[in-house]
């Protein structure tokens, strides 16, 4: 009978141990978003086609920011990886100022991808932007 008991008190003690291990790794993981990175700041680059200069701009989360005519604003920012690709998106809010017929239209209101600048284009005649990296 006591061979018994100790059986039984070690498998209880194994399968505790094989929950806390179950429950520690589906909270640290086991997420189906392993290496996301949400950070505080996005880096632009802006090209003045006119002027043919490039211009770096950091931008925080949240924060308005404007740079000759146009007002820059980052939402959210996200580095992912996937495989042995990393992907760097962004949603980014962009005004022109110069626009006095309706202020409150966005020129480009969505997300951004750093490899695929194309996929949702920014059309404007004077600026090109594009996201760089994410960051804190």
């Amino acid at each position: 009978m006591k061979i018994l008991k100790k059986n039984i008190q070690l498998g209880i003690i194994k399968l505790k141990t094989i929950i806390f291990i179950l429950m520690f790794f589906s909270v640290n993981g086991f997420s189906s978003e392993k290496n996301v990175y949400q950070g505080n700041f996005v880096e632009i680059k802006i090209l003045d086609k006119l002027s043919s200069k490039n211009v770096s701009l950091n931008l925080k989360i949240g924060v308005e920011k404007k740079y000759q005519n146009l007002s820059l604003k980052a939402l959210k920012c996200k580095n992912s990886e996937f495989d042995d690709d990393p992907e760097i998106t962004a949603y980014l809010q962009v005004k022109d100022l110069k626009n006095s017929t309706n202020d409150s239209v966005f020129i480009f209101n969505g997300w951004t991808f750093a490899s695929s600048p194309t996929l949702k284009t920014f059309d404007h005649p004077v600026y090109d932007i594009w996201l760089v990296k994410c960051y804190s």
